[in-house]
């Protein structure tokens, strides 16, 4: 530290005489600026860049262990904290949401329909259980509402869209859009919460005519439908808090490219083991089929690798 104070202020005073009042030695300090970096500042400097790298790709979402997670996958030996610590120098740190306001959000009881999911968002399988809401995204031509459909098994967004006006016909389009991607075999539950739009008719007729069974929160409580409200809350935190549009087009475009482009395929969930939702339903379709992976592993949902040999170790170099 005393060798590069001198060396930023050796433009304004001599550096013998800040060498004398440091009680350091002119000779060592010159061949301190011949290799002013150890070997461990070297590292240091190498791996900051990967993890700046890492968090410009995620478009600068993710915190440190997100971000330790992207450098093992990459090959790099380096410890959670050692991330944190680099992390937090660079000024790299995770995007942060929004403060919940107080409040109670006890809930009363469905009048309309029971709430069949009751809080039970771990699913065994694909399209067996789906969740859906909506809410809204400024822009300077006004509001542009938008409705998701999100698969519980794997978290992935399997229908969306946005419309001007928040009516029937949004949440119908997107639950359409789900129906039509992933045309489900068996009964799917649906689970909303008792907005205007989920207890019209249009909506019921909807789900009697593909086969799919309503369940509904109960009025007041966002927790019913924790998983859908997770996913705006990180589509505004990451995504929409920072940006401010001009047009509803605008917004929607934004909107494609975080949920078709980033979300779905690349984002990674700790309830996946780390994986992204497509890459998670890929590998667990795969272990169904018996299928092993090329480097004889097989993919659990609670940890990333499940192997009958053991994995090569990974150096954890702190």
């Amino acid at each position: 530290m005393r060798y590069a104070f001198v060396a930023e202020h050796r433009g304004q005073f001599s550096v013998r005489a800040m060498c004398r009042s440091l009680r350091l030695r002119p000779s060592g300090f010159y061949a301190w600026l011949k290799a002013p970096l150890s070997k461990r500042a070297r590292e240091d400097t190498r791996q900051t860049e990967l993890i700046r790298k890492a968090w410009g790709e995620s478009g600068k979402v993710y915190g440190y262990r997100k971000l330790h997670d992207d450098l093992l996958d990459q090959g790099e030996s380096i410890c959670l904290n050692r991330v944190a610590r680099l992390a937090k120098l660079a000024g790299i740190k995770a995007q942060i949401g929004y403060k919940r306001r107080p409040g109670n959000y006890g809930g009363k009881p469905s009048v309309v329909v029971d709430n069949t999911l009751d809080r039970q968002f771990d699913v065994g399988a694909p399209d067996k259980v789906w969740v859906t809401d909506i809410t809204y995204i400024r822009t300077q031509e006004g509001f542009a509402y938008l409705a998701v459909v999100i698969d519980l098994y794997s978290r992935r967004v399997v229908g969306w869209c946005m419309q001007s006006r928040q009516t029937t016909d949004v949440v119908l389009q997107a639950l359409l859009m789900a129906v039509w991607r992933r045309k489900p075999k068996a009964r799917v539950l649906i689970h909303s919460d008792q907005g205007s739009q989920f207890t019209s008719m249009g909506w019921a007729a909807f789900l009697k005519a593909h086969n799919l069974e309503h369940s509904m929160s109960r009025r007041g409580n966002c927790h019913d439908n924790a998983v859908a409200e997770s996913f705006f809350n990180l589509l505004k935190r990451e995504r929409i808090r920072r940006r401010t549009y001009k047009t509803r087009e605008k917004a929607r475009q934004d909107v494609f490219d975080y949920i078709e482009m980033f979300y779905n395929p690349k984002r990674k969930h700790a309830r996946n083991g780390m994986l992204s939702p497509v890459e998670f339903e890929r590998q667990q379709k795969m272990r169904h089929e018996g299928v092993k992976e090329t480097r004889g592993y097989s993919i659990g949902r609670n940890s990333r690798w499940h192997t009958t040999t053991p994995r090569p170790a990974r150096p954890n170099r702190c």
